[in-house]
């Protein structure tokens, strides 16, 4: 499979959008109000919707998806949450994204 970059935007965006409505149901859940789950209930169909648009193989598709959500995921947790991130984190993302590559480029 030739991997463009225009589908790694994609991916990019997706995780981005699936790890903010997370984030947004955790705030609302947590005493922000039921305002924030249902807009992240939206922002996490919406998710959806685009990692789907790509026409990529389901299995590859979501195994390279995966990765980005992973990264993406930390990342939040880390700059938005201001969360400590163990090293052991650090080197599971690192084998998360090894197993994503795996998935992506393998035969």
């Amino acid at each position: 499979m030739n991997f463009k970059f225009a589908e790694i935007g994609v991916l990019a965006g997706a995780a981005l959008l699936e790890v903010s409505g997370d984030a947004l149901i955790r705030k609302g859940l947590q005493g922000a109000g039921v305002t924030l789950v249902a807009l992240g209930a939206v922002v996490l169909g919406s998710y959806g919707v685009l990692v789907n648009l790509l026409a990529l193989d389901f299995g590859k598709l979501l195994g390279a998806y995966v990765g980005f959500f992973g990264l993406i995921g930390v990342l939040f947790g880390w700059l938005v949450f201001g969360e400590r991130v163990a090293p052991t984190t650090w080197i599971g993302l690192g084998v998360l994204l090894a197993g994503s590559l795996i998935i992506q480029f393998g035969q």
